[in-house]
């Protein structure tokens, strides 16, 4: 059987490596779309792409390709230095510029990788799901849900993953702050922290990923994409120090009190991002089958212990 091409965009970063090399395990042949030169294996075909916040010529690097994944773009924790424009020209305006050269090449299926803040802000009072009305709060999340409408205008088959946060090896944003914090010494006062999170391990986007490549009824659909189970705040905590291989440390701090220090310290935004909740339903991919593979506390342990042995590597 011929093998099918995949041209993945952003594939130099930190979902982009895992992904590339899952895909050649799997049997597909990889163009991987990045900005510089990057270590990939001798069997993969690297496609030299400019930023994208300058126009691109998309010709090349489709040819003779059957799917595209999009994960390249400005992500959220670029948002308190990049101005609602720079998201727009790389987010929503490439976008729009890969899928309708993808449209125009034929491809089978543009796989696009948006976000869960396309559809909400930091925090939700109720479980969100897809049939939600979409209601981003910040430039990033804005300019993904443009994109969405972008990829879905355009011609080409889609289909849209909005992943929760993802943890993993060397993790970005929020979830390296949960990990700095996790890792300091002393005992942290979140133990009362009824809070609930939904997350995502990188190797269960990654399995999302490839279901969709392989599933043609999740073909013109969106889908929200996590764990299987959603966790406290507290529990989280708890994971992490416990795949350090120490206790939690977690003091019962009335959460009212660390609300207000919050509001005292000007950290809203880290309030809700902690203190507040966000969960949502995956049961729409999982009615296809799809399942997580990696429980979360698995996921969690192999984090900290990459994080362990590159602390190690520092020193």
């Amino acid at each position: 059987m011929t093998k099918k091409h995949v041209l993945v965009t952003g594939a130099s970063g930190f979902i982009g490596q895992v992904l590339v090399e899952r895909l050649l395990d799997a049997g597909y042949s990889v163009r991987a779309a990045t900005r510089g030169p990057t270590p990939f294996s001798n069997s993969v075909d690297v496609a030299i792409i400019p930023d994208l916040i300058n126009a691109v010529d998309w010709k090349p690097a489709l040819a003779g390709v059957n799917f595209v994944i999009h994960l390249a773009g400005l992500a959220h924790t670029d948002a308190s230095h990049t101005s609602s424009n720079a998201f727009d020209a790389v987010n929503r305006m490439a976008t729009q510029n890969l899928a309708r050269a993808a449209s125009e090449a034929g491809v089978e299926r543009f796989i696009f990788i948006s976000s869960v803040r396309a559809q909400a802000g930091p925090s939700a009072t109720h479980t969100v799901c897809e049939a939600d009305d979409a209601r981003p709060t910040n430039d990033y999340g804005r300019s993904k849900l443009a994109a969405e409408s972008a990829v879905r205008a355009s011609g080409v088959p889609f289909t849209i993953l909005r992943p929760v946060a993802v943890y993993g090896p060397h993790p970005k944003g929020n979830i390296e702050t949960l990990v700095r914090l996790a890792i300091m010494p002393f005992p942290l006062p979140i133990g009362g922290l009824a809070s609930r999170r939904s997350l995502l391990g990188i190797d269960n986007f990654v399995s999302a990923i490839l279901f969709v490549l392989n599933n043609p009824a999740t073909t013109n659909e969106t889908y929200l994409i996590a764990d299987s189970t959603h966790f406290r705040v507290s529990e989280i905590f708890a994971m992490l120090r416990k795949a350090q291989g120490r206790q939690p440390r977690l003091i019962n701090f009335p959460s009212i009190l660390l609300y207000f220090a919050f509001i005292l310290l000007n950290r809203r935004r880290h309030w809700r991002r902690l203190g507040e909740d966000m969960v949502v339903d995956t049961s729409k991919l999982q009615a296809l089958g799809w399942r997580a593979p990696i429980d979360t506390y698995d996921g969690i342990v192999a984090m900290m212990q990459a994080e362990s042995t590159e602390g190690s590597r520092q020193a």
